[in-house]
């Protein structure tokens, strides 16, 4: 049997059971079986996935996806595919899918590692978006982040050429590991001289405008596939 790398490491996240609304509940009975795609260890087909054949975006942690909702609704010529753990941000985003009449959109219910590693296709993705990931803010937890050398390599390996992997984060110290660790990955080139101005695709979250108002910093991280 081979060995699989994805089965022996670090995980960073924590799958929390967390309370579903009635609407969130809903929108999975409703929705979950057009939207949400099921995972298998074999490749996607993004023109059959989608019908049409179009640039795919990835986003990875999606969160409860009211950002991936709005980019998904700003770029209809662009497909988009969001992979979250946790069920209450998935019936969320297909209460939104539901609501804005997205068809650009399919999620995702698993580890990203696994995902990346069996579902999508080396050098098929258009862009990759990171936002907030779970920064581990305790030192000793720190091996927990998700943006490390080995998982950067994977996502740059999935990415054409010309295509972006946008990273955003509120914890100045995860955002100089950020820095450090995409700009160590010879496939990558930074699209600024350090952190990136904010594209005008990425709106800012609620929490975010909360913490700037406190004057707290957010960071955003744009590297070019080369």
């Amino acid at each position: 049997m081979m060995y699989d790398p994805t089965e022996h490491r670090i995980r960073s996240f924590v799958t929390r059971a967390g309370r579903l609304s009635i609407a969130q509940a809903r929108a999975l009975e409703t929705l979950g079986p057009q939207f949400v795609l099921p995972y298998a260890k074999q490749a996607l087909d993004f023109e059959q996935t989608f019908g049409r054949k179009a640039p795919v975006i990835l986003e990875i942690g999606f969160g409860m996806g009211a950002t991936t909702a709005h980019i998904a609704k700003a770029m209809p010529e662009k497909d988009f595919i969001g992979i979250e753990v946790h069920t209450p941000g998935v019936g969320s985003l297909l209460k939104l899918i539901g609501e804005e009449g997205l068809s650009n959109l399919r999620l995702l219910q698993h580890d990203a590692v696994e995902v990346l590693a069996n579902m999508i296709p080396a050098g098929s993705l258009a862009g990759i978006h990171v936002f907030f990931p779970d920064p581990w803010h305790k030192a000793r937890h720190n091996k927990r982040r998700l943006i490390q050398s080995p998982f950067v390599r994977q996502l740059s390996e999935r990415l054409a050429p010309g295509g972006y992997l946008h990273c955003a984060t509120d914890w100045e110290d995860y955002a100089v590991q950020m820095l450090e660790v995409l700009g160590a990955e010879p496939q990558l080139q930074n699209s600024a001289q350090g952190y990136a101005p904010q594209p005008a695709y990425r709106p800012l979250t609620k929490f975010e405008n909360r913490g700037i108002k406190l004057g707290h910093g957010v960071w955003d991280l744009v590297f070019i596939k080369k």
